[in-house]
């Protein structure tokens, strides 16, 4: 594959433009990923008694603002620090290690599908987790390979070496 068609590096290296796009672009993916298409799940699984189980709303808000909270710092942290965007066309111009990056290396990911089960966990609906966690598995053998080997031509060993002491998805603290 072809990642040079896939990944870009950032042509703007200012922060508040960089953190503008990201916030934009998080409000986007927010509203499709974990408001519209839970939603739609939620239609079309309607009352099953199968796919739904006792909600636990209190503990859904709880782990979707600590996701929330992942997710935003680590977004921001990328534009700020790696003078890019999570977006693949608008890639990061340097390797970021700080923050969340120091524990897991993709903390965004870990984010984003620990909001999908938060909406599962909120609605009591066994279908969204299981959206939620088929969206890491897709991640994880779609997407992360052909970022990985972007992040090895872009920063070599810097990269490796990140990669070989910081956990993809388990934090190592």
């Amino acid at each position: 594959m072809n990642t040079q068609k896939c990944f870009r590096t950032a042509t703007s290296k200012n922060w508040v433009w960089n953190v503008t796009k990201t916030l934009i672009q998080t409000a986007f993916f927010w509203g499709f990923f974990l408001i519209f298409l839970p939603d739609l799940i939620l239609y079309v699984t309607g009352n099953s008694t199968v796919l739904t189980f006792s909600p636990l709303p209190n503990l859904g808000v709880f782990a979707f603002a600590i996701f929330s909270i992942l997710g935003l710092s680590s977004g921001i942290m990328m534009s700020v620090i790696g003078q890019g965007t999570p977006l693949p066309n608008d890639c990061p111009n340097k390797l970021v290690v700080k923050g969340a990056y120091r524990f897991v290396r993709n903390p965004l990911a870990v984010a984003g599908i620990g909001q999908g089960i938060s909406v599962g966990l909120y609605f009591g609906s066994l279908a969204v987790i299981i959206y939620a966690l088929s969206g890491a598995v897709l991640w994880h053998y779609l997407v992360r390979p052909a970022e990985e080997v972007d992040l090895e031509k872009r920063f070599g060993a810097e990269y490796l070496g990140y990669k070989r002491r910081v956990k993809c998805w388990l934090p190592r603290f």
